[in-house]
């Protein structure tokens, strides 16, 4: 990946979307029902012409948006990535009737999006899909769950991956755009470890046709990973915000607190850990940012690079963030501190688009390719 600096117009850019992100969209978030979708700040980044960017744009401006968000607003850059994470199949594998209908409305956030991939028996592992896509005059009825799936139950429509060819593994997986309406189709919340919109989908005997198909049959397992190397390196970038956040908290806590007769920034063993968050996350930062400018590139090592990014990038945000809780000390367990709420956030990227073990073996299968 060869090497480059953001341009003038783009610091700007993240400049601007901070400040938005802390002034706007941290009191819609603030008012929001924790674990529901929150409508209003949906339709807030609608406004602001972010969700439109999101299908317009590159992977380098998701990553710019994901980070800059997530710096301020962590519940903003989340449904942000959600509405994009649901609605780019359609985008990039629907039809002009599929498009027509739907991404005028995510990206003036009047429509959710879901992306319903994981089941209880198939997260990591997303080639043994068992969700039975059944023959059914001229279609097929989907039968089964899925679960972890972010905005369900209350998405207004979801690309559902289901299974239309037994013993395919991932030749027979087929992606479809499921309207939240559809007769048969049900779904629960799920309480989170950091209340966040997610939940369970269960298809009892759902009707689907060819005009649902995104892409083509037993071809959906393109399109799911097509998306997931799309929103890798932004994963990371997520990661990267919330890495930067605790960072800046740190350097700010530890030049003013007292200890042991002097400020904390002035103990050695302080000082050296801050230098390793600031630099491990600079490395992370950068390794993103290459990521996403090879997805934009057309580059040949795509899925390598984007699982280095999210690996590296999810890692390092964890060991940011505990390093940073760990110098403020007390207060920083406390609701409704900025560490106690990173600490939350900062553990799930490193599981969900394909957990850190998932990503070391793709890296590993790339190189031995």
């Amino acid at each position: 990946m060869p090497a480059f600096a953001l341009e003038r117009e783009q610091r700007e850019w993240c400049a601007w979307l901070r400040t938005t992100a802390a002034e706007r969209l941290r009191p819609l978030a603030d008012k929001g029902d924790p674990g529901r979708v929150n409508r209003p700040l949906v339709a807030a980044l609608g406004e602001l012409g972010l969700l439109e960017r999101l299908f317009a744009s590159g992977a380098l401006d998701l990553c710019l948006m994901r980070e800059s968000l997530a710096y301020a607003c962590t519940e903003a850059e989340t449904a942000l990535a959600l509405q994009g994470l649901g609605a780019h199949p359609v985008a990039a594998h629907g039809t002009e009737a599929q498009r027509a209908r739907w991404l005028p409305e995510v990206t003036a956030g009047r429509a959710v999006a879901a992306f319903a991939l994981s089941e209880p028996d198939a997260g990591s592992d997303a080639a043994a899909l068992a969700l039975k896509a059944e023959r059914d005059s001229g279609g097929w009825r989907l039968s089964g769950e899925k679960c972890w799936i972010s905005n369900a139950p209350e998405a207004d429509f979801c690309t559902v991956f289901a299974r239309t060819t037994e013993g395919a593994g991932a030749r027979g997986v087929t992606a479809f755009l499921v309207p939240a309406d559809r007769s048969g189709l049900s779904g629960t919340a799920l309480d989170m470890l950091s209340p966040h919109p997610v939940g369970t989908l269960v298809f009892d005997g759902v009707r689907v046709g060819a005009d649902d198909v995104l892409g083509e049959p037993d071809r959906g397992f393109r399109v799911a990973m097509g998306t997931l190397n799309l929103f890798r390196p932004s994963v990371g970038a997520f990661a990267v915000g919330m890495a930067q956040a605790a960072l800046d908290a740190t350097v700010a806590h530890t030049a003013r607190r007292s200890a042991f007769g002097g400020p904390l920034k002035d103990l050695q063993a302080v000082a050296h850990q801050v230098a390793e968050m600031a630099t491990r996350t600079e490395a992370a930062r950068l390794l993103v940012y290459g990521a996403a400018a090879a997805y934009d590139r057309g580059a040949p090592e795509v899925p390598k690079y984007s699982a280095m990014a999210k690996l590296l990038a999810t890692e390092t945000a964890q060991y940011v963030v505990d390093a940073a809780v760990q110098l403020h000390g007390a207060r920083a367990l406390r609701r409704g501190h900025l560490l106690e709420h990173l600490y939350r956030e900062v553990r799930a990227p490193r599981i969900y688009e394909g957990a850190t073990e998932v990503q070391r073996t793709i890296i590993a299968k790339e190189l031995y390719r």
